[in-house]
């Protein structure tokens, strides 16, 4: 079915899914204690509007959250067996240089490097480094939620950082940009090391006056096997979740984003709050698409796609080690995030 066939009831349909995603996490404490589940509803029930359910899709479904869900079971009995030794590491790090340049450090070294390491990877440490800080629960939310700005924005810089940058340069390959492994590097990098390096510095404050660290055998509530392997379950249904959920709002995000200009495609990126950035990438992104353009596109996904836990892989996955609520969340990345949205925008519509 081609997506111009769609009526405006499917379409309506599709966009009490998104508002329901959205807003009941934050209005009924049961949806937000299983948010996954919820998810995997929103999904299911999109795909079934659409009418796009296919032996493909459900394979892709169960397929691709296998490749997180592996390496989140894995470093979390890695973590388990030798945290210890990393407790011990940031321990000694911050006697050496005190917390606030500590987290300034941590921030930075995660965003920097997750382009590389992947944000799998710097999720899955940031989380076990926030978990051994003597904070307060609201400050750890904080600090978490800058850890993840931080690697969503590094991890865009190369096609292995994450899903997003692997599209926008699968889609861009040919003509006119010829887009090799370097490409959103040269492209984006002087709009993406400054919000890096902003994050870093927002970080740091929150050491103030702080001993963040204890020796390592104090800092030793290890956690059950058990634990991991649910953490991992609930990764597993989260991916397979945004997944179905992207696929099936597909024909909303085709009909609402074709004929917008940058400014309006910013802003209706949005969506990427909960709805996964790498979906709206591949209807948004194509060759036809001007430089200043592209620049826009992408800085509003990687910014919106902080917003929310589905928002980007790292939230989740520090969400659910760190028993991050929906609530909690929201509370401390929407001012930052959605400030950071209108400042870029600002700086962008002078400069492009």
């Amino acid at each position: 079915m081609e997506l111009q066939t769609y009526s405006a009831f499917t379409m309506g349909a599709l966009a009490l899914v998104v508002l329901a995603a959205l807003t009941l996490p934050f209005l009924i404490h049961k949806i937000e204690e299983e948010l996954e589940i919820f998810l995997l509803v929103c999904g299911v029930t999109a795909v079934s509007i659409s009418g796009l359910w296919s032996g493909h899709l459900v394979a892709e479904g169960l397929k691709e959250p296998l490749t997180i869900t592996a390496a989140v079971l894995v470093l979390g009995v890695l973590f388990k067996q030798f945290g210890a030794y990393l407790a011990h590491a940031v321990h000694w790090l911050e006697k050496k240089t005190g917390p606030r340049a500590l987290l300034f450090s941590a921030v930075l070294i995660l965003g920097l490097t997750s382009s590389i390491i992947t944000a799998i990877v710097a999720a899955l440490a940031a989380a076990e480094m926030v978990k051994l800080l003597d904070l307060e629960p609201r400050l750890k939310t904080k600090l978490t939620v800058y850890i993840c700005f931080a690697i969503g924005l590094g991890a865009v810089l190369t096609p292995i950082g994450e899903p997003l940058s692997t599209i926008i340069v699968a889609k861009l390959k040919d003509a006119p940009y010829y887009a090799d492994f370097f490409f959103l590097l040269k492209l984006m990098g002087v709009w993406i090391l400054p919000g890096i390096l902003l994050f870093a510095v927002l970080a740091a404050r929150l050491g103030k006056g702080k001993k963040l660290t204890q020796p390592a055998q104090e800092n030793s509530r290890g956690e059950t096997y058990k634990t991991i392997l649910m953490r991992a379950g609930k990764v597993y249904l989260f991916v397979a979740a945004l997944i179905w959920l992207g696929e099936g709002l597909k024909p909303l995000a085709a009909q609402t984003i074709t004929k917008l200009s940058k400014y309006a495609l910013y802003w209706i990126n949005s969506l990427s709050a909960v709805l996964d950035n790498a979906t709206l990438a591949s209807i948004e992104i194509m060759p036809a698409l001007g430089q200043e353009t592209l620049v826009f596109l992408t800085m509003s996904l990687i910014l919106a796609g902080g917003l929310l836990i589905p928002g980007n892989i790292p939230n989740i996955i520090c969400a659910s080690k760190l028993n991050i609520k929906s609530k909690e969340w929201a509370r401390e990345a929407l001012p930052v995030g959605i400030a950071l949205m209108v400042i870029y925008f600002a700086v962008m519509s002078m400069v492009l």
